[in-house]
């Protein structure tokens, strides 16, 4: 009954119930996962899946302090003003020592948290490595259930290696600060070579000259580097959010790639990658969670924990020890499956 409740109310655009719908997904606990389960086989069941192939999601990255939310709430309340639904996911770090988040994004973004037809959810990462949290992939899926036609995912404050959400959007915005570093450094990073458009933030006042200068930089550099796609080159532009100067301008950019990725099916293209992406890394995600918490495993975890710790055994040669207590048992278990698992080779043994 609850599962039918919350897929209606998701289908009438309800807020109440897609936040619920939201905190049920991120839950861990075993119940809330089956209810979230059949919440999507029922939303599928409705062919929501129509309503997102008309969604555009955006995925918005950059390092700390470039003024991601200030850009959002720009860029949100002029999507709305033009009459978009806008959900905007907003991801936070995890304390490593508390496990616990902020979450200020809201704070940041007075009008847009007021405007009717926007909606923030602010998410904890929960320690997952990439700039997003574990459940944002499917928090997209509910948002364009519940009518919004315009994603953006704002990620955590990112360095070289966070670019996770560029595997699960239809665009990915990489925002630069006006001190963003020389070409080198922008050729460098490794996340440049996914973003389908590079924005220079903060492009006012006395920053005026070093927006332009990082930008000309930034496009030297791009000069370099494949794109991602043959069809599209991506483009280096400047925003203020404190004038609103560049941002129809960019949202121009971003409509012209929109609809040229819809007419070269490249969209479709993309997005069929990331769900065969986005099942594999719930495989990975699932195997880990049960490689910890089986009880073969959990058995020899503290005696090899102890002797990594003072030294006595290294670090590889424990891992080794514990995925092969793990096949193992599973093989003892399940017998059929003892024929199926490689046996290590000689190199692997000595070690």
């Amino acid at each position: 009954m609850m599962v039918r409740r919350l897929a209606e109310g998701l289908l009438a655009q309800n807020r109440a119930s897609l936040a619920r719908a939201i905190t049920l997904l991120e839950s861990r606990l075993p119940r809330s996962r089956l209810v979230s389960a059949a919440l999507f086989d029922r939303l599928l069941a409705a062919q929501t899946h129509g309503a997102s192939s008309e969604s555009f999601r955006v995925g918005l990255s950059g390092p700390p302090g470039v003024g991601k939310s200030s850009f959002i709430e720009v860029l949100g309340k002029a999507l709305t003003d033009r009459g978009h639904r806008v959900a905007v996911l907003a991801v936070d770090p995890s304390s490593h020592t508390s496990g616990g988040s902020l979450m200020g994004d809201k704070t940041r973004m007075p009008e847009l948290t007021r405007d009717l037809r926007a909606y923030i959810r602010p998410s904890p990462t929960g320690g997952m490595l990439g700039g997003v949290a574990r459940s944002t992939r499917d928090t997209i899926v509910l948002c364009e259930a519940a009518g919004f036609n315009i994603v953006l995912v704002e990620t955590v404050g990112v360095g070289q290696s966070e670019f996770a959400v560029a595997d699960m959007v239809d665009i990915f915005v990489l925002l630069i600060p006006p001190a963003g570093g020389d070409e080198l450094q922008g050729i460098k990073r490794g996340i440049v070579e996914l973003a389908d458009l590079i924005v220079v933030t903060k492009a006012d006042g006395e920053l005026i000259v070093p927006a332009r200068q990082v930008q000309a930089e930034y496009t030297s550099a791009l000069k370099f580097l494949r794109p991602r796609w043959s069809k599209w080159k991506p483009k280096v532009l400047s925003v203020s959010a404190q004038n609103g100067e560049g941002m129809a301008q960019l949202w121009e950019k971003m409509e012209d790639f929109c609809r040229l990725a819809r007419v070269s099916g490249e969209l479709t293209v993309r997005r069929r990658n990331q769900c065969v992406s986005w099942m594999w890394g719930l495989v990975r995600e699932g195997a880990a969670e049960m490689l910890l918490n089986y009880p073969a495993v959990r058995r020899r975890a503290k005696e090899l924990e102890q002797r990594v710790a003072k030294g006595d055994l290294p670090p590889g040669v424990a891992a080794d020890t514990l995925l092969e207590a793990f096949i193992g048992a599973t093989c003892r278990e399940f017998p059929l499956m003892e024929q199926h698992v490689e046996k290590p080779d000689e190199s692997t043994s000595e070690r």
